[in-house]
């Protein structure tokens, strides 16, 4: 506990210069390309026309029914699951490896060892926000406006934050002490991909087998899925309507985050050993 609290009181002291840095970490990975940040939407929007030509053209998928009576096309259903798995993807893979891939900077550094993976996933958080931003306009020129429902994000996209710092606290840690760590868990995020009810909908496959559809729910992504998704199409207050589900999930990131600050507080102090 009392490691949990020195890392969210680092967090907040530092919160301006995780700032900076997020930003100079985006700027810093585009700047040699001539089309810049743009390769930030580029990349995820190539990625969801050719799972949409795979899985909904090809397979020829039909409307995926989001609540009784309520259809969407495959599509919009994939754009509103994918921005989010994109940007849990980009940052836990990136937050895994912050901290050893910068250990040769780390006896110059004035700042705490535990705002490397914040400002890691930050910077993956600016452009979560763009492709959000970017839905919503394609989404409202399909026909799914805004609506009252939409305020869930903000909940939702606090969450998603949450459950990755505190992955990355536990990922950024083991990765440097054994590096294979990364490598493993690169593996195990592109198997959930097929897992989660980003490409597939999970709900309706499993509906005659709640035994496996109750095992696919313990995945958190499962929960910020179906909330973002709730919020896109305006189908209920999911975080409410499913509170069993939203205290089970905060009770597995606060386990999360208790376990990573723990290891982190613990380890870091030998981390400049594992140069």
């Amino acid at each position: 506990m009392k490691s949990t609290i020195i890392v969210i009181k680092e967090q907040l002291k530092y919160f301006h210069l995780i700032k900076r840095l997020s930003l100079y970490e985006l700027k810093s990975k585009n700047k040699s390309n001539y089309l810049g940040m743009a390769w930030e939407v580029i990349n995820p929007s190539i990625q969801i026309l050719i799972y949409w030509f795979v899985f909904g053209t090809i397979i020829q998928r039909e409307n995926i029914e989001v609540i009784p009576g309520v259809n969407v096309p495959f599509i919009a259903w994939l754009l509103a699951g994918f921005i989010l798995w994109t940007f849990f993807y980009q940052a836990t893979i990136k937050g895994s490896k912050s901290i050893y891939s910068r250990l040769g900077m780390l006896s110059k550094m004035n700042f705490p060892m535990s705002v490397i993976p914040n400002f890691i996933i930050f910077a993956e958080f600016y452009v979560h926000l763009l492709m959000i931003l970017v839905s919503v306009l394609i989404l409202n020129f399909m026909g799914f406006f805004i609506n009252i429902y939409y305020l869930q994000l903000i909940y939702f996209i606090f969450a998603s934050f949450c459950l990755i710092f505190g992955l990355s606290l536990i990922t950024s840690t083991l990765s440097t002490i054994i590096r294979d760590v990364h490598m493993f868990l690169n593996a195990v995020l592109k198997m959930f991909l097929y897992l989660t009810p980003v490409l597939w909908p999970i709900k309706s496959l499993f509906a005659d087998n709640p035994t496996i559809l109750t095992i696919m729910q313990l995945n958190p992504l499962f929960y910020l899925i179906e909330g973002y998704r709730s919020a896109f199409f305006g189908t209920g207050w999911y975080f409410i309507e499913n509170w069993e589900y939203t205290l089970y999930f905060w009770l597995l990131v606060t386990l999360l985050f208790l376990i990573g600050s723990t290891l982190h507080v613990k380890f870091r102090r030998n981390f400049i050993d594992y140069l």
